[in-house]
């Protein structure tokens, strides 16, 4: 738990040093959807584990900001997708390897092995909690 919290102090430190336009958390919403493309807002809640009204401020503030846009859904329904636009792609390129850099920080003198262990647990963990805690994002 102490790691969460120091590691998301120093991603804030990090952003605020180095003036990025947007926070830490805009940039996971930008992340999720350079790796995946695009998408409804309830994925990205779901794969982000925020619920629909913040995720509703998130991305108004990434669209006004020029970082992603609604896309009105091909089937015709009163739904968009959200995509990354050039500007948020470029962005998110910017900040990616100052991300990779804190990740080695964080990691560094700690074996592979030890790490692939910590991953497994931690999924396992959320797979757990997933399944019992019956999460209402939207």
């Amino acid at each position: 738990m102490v790691a969460g919290l120091l590691s998301k102090v120093a991603t804030l430190r990090m952003f605020a040093r180095e003036e990025f336009e947007i926070t830490p958390e805009q940039y996971f919403i930008l992340s999720i959807l350079v790796e995946s493309g695009e998408l409804y807002q309830r994925q990205i809640c779901e794969m982000s584990y925020k619920d629909r009204p913040n995720m509703t401020r998130l991305i108004n503030i990434l669209e006004k900001d020029g970082m992603v846009k609604r896309v009105p859904d091909v089937n015709g329904r009163k739904v968009f997708k959200i995509v990354v636009t050039e500007e948020g792609k470029a962005l998110h390129a910017r900040i990616k390897p100052f991300m990779l850099n804190l990740r080695d920080k964080a990691t560094e003198n700690i074996p592979v092995s030890d790490l692939e262990t910590c991953l497994n647990v931690m999924d396992k963990m959320r797979d757990n909690l997933e399944k019992h805690a019956k999460l209402q994002i939207w």
